[in-house]
């Protein structure tokens, strides 16, 4: 898969022939986290990531009722290409489905916000380890106790992902990462898990739990499950979103996100 086209990851999600996360997919490509809603909430929503673009940055928005993404994927059909979606009823999960073509309606606005797998290869290239992939897993991504700027009905936590790695590269991860600011960019903390209100770094909120070697350090960054946290608390009649780690790959380059 990993050597595929976008297309041809795309017609693989839609015929079933992967549910599986997406880190490592189209290396060279944007992954996107999603958020689709009714019209009648994109406002306030576009005002929460406009607000916390660290945790939320926009890559790309439709029009009420497009199923095509203008920037990120115009041969896309949204109910169709992601992986694994989460489906909430007045903030509840209440399941999670391989397409939402029965759900999609023409008042729905798709949200695709940056997502930190674009960054892995640039990481990767450095010599920088990232432990989900090595292992063939998802990221571990954790409800941490900063809280995001509210708008509108929207407000909650941050949720942040976290790669290992030892000491001595969490600078340069950081530099490295920094320039992609629709990714997350840099780190949100480096270390002592508990500073942002993790109890126990090998319990997950989601994901999988990681594996920390000695002399190693959990480095942080912003992710887009955030969302998923403020619709909870929102409480709109219906959204839809990815499954955490199942995302939406773009056909925007992670080098041309860059310099964005």
């Amino acid at each position: 898969m990993k050597e595929k086209t976008v297309q041809e990851i795309w017609e693989a999600i839609k015929n079933g022939q992967w549910r599986k996360p997406t880190a490592g997919l189209a290396p060279a490509y944007t992954q996107a986290n999603v958020v689709i809603l009714p019209q009648k909430n994109a406002f306030d929503f576009l005002l929460f990531c406009y607000r916390n673009e660290k945790p939320c940055p926009v890559v790309d928005v439709s029009d009420p009722g497009q199923v095509s993404l203008p920037l990120a994927g115009p041969e896309a059909d949204i109910r169709y290409h992601v992986p694994r979606y989460r489906v909430y009823r007045q903030g509840e999960l209440v399941e999670e489905v391989d397409n939402i073509a029965a759900l999609y309606t023409d008042d729905m606005v798709t949200f695709l916000l940056g997502c930190s797998f674009t960054f892995e290869e640039a990481l990767l290239d450095a010599g920088i380890p990232v432990r989900h992939i090595e292992l063939g897993r998802n990221v571990p991504m954790y409800i941490t106790n900063i809280q995001t700027n509210p708008a509108g009905i929207f407000s909650g936590p941050m949720v942040v992902s976290m790669r290992p790695m030892p000491a001595d590269l969490a600078k340069k991860a950081a530099a490295i990462t920094a320039p992609f600011r629709k990714a997350h960019g840099a780190p949100v903390h480096v270390g002592d898990p508990s500073a942002i209100g993790i109890k126990d770094i090998h319990q997950v909120d989601f994901g999988d739990p990681p594996v920390i070697n000695p002399g190693e350090v959990p480095v942080f960054w912003a992710c887009g499950v955030t969302p998923q946290m403020a619709l909870k608390a929102a409480k709109p009649e219906l959204v839809i979103t990815h499954s955490p780690g199942h995302m939406f790959i773009s056909t925007i380059t992670g080098e041309d996100l860059r310099k964005w």
